[in-house]
């Protein structure tokens, strides 16, 4: 059974960083994608960043595009979410996500229904 747990998350003032970690445990993830996902109060959950296990290629958000670096430790069994130059707009609670095998096409990897499962979430607040 697939185990992510998030962690990192915390109250940041606008302009600061955070490093968000999911820790995977459960079985082999070398052919998995990983995903982080956030959902604001009110809104729906959306899509920021994705990184294909096996080779690193890596998908993000235009929202987050140049601000936000996933990335994998394959040591550890481990995905990270840097956030740097955060906003009020980046408040939220992160969501670490896996699925298994899939092709590498943007509205596959962007939806939330691809991935099977799913970390409890992380919560990231930044203020103004």
């Amino acid at each position: 059974q697939v185990q992510l747990v998030e962690s990192g998350g915390g109250l940041v003032q606008a302009g600061g960083s955070l490093r968000l970690s999911c820790a995977a445990s459960g079985r082999t993830f070398s052919s998995y994608t990983m995903g982080w996902f956030r959902q604001a109060p009110g809104k729906e959950r959306e899509f920021v960043a994705a990184i294909k296990w096996s080779d690193g290629r890596t998908l993000y958000a235009d929202s987050v595009k140049g601000r936000f670096t996933i990335s994998r430790d394959n040591t550890k069994n481990t995905v990270y979410l840097q956030m740097n130059s955060l906003t009020p707009e980046d408040t939220a609670v992160y969501y670490c996500a896996s699925t298994g095998a899939l092709s590498w096409i943007r509205t596959i990897v962007t939806t939330s229904t691809t991935y099977n499962d799913w970390g409890q979430g992380t919560q990231v607040t930044v203020s103004s």
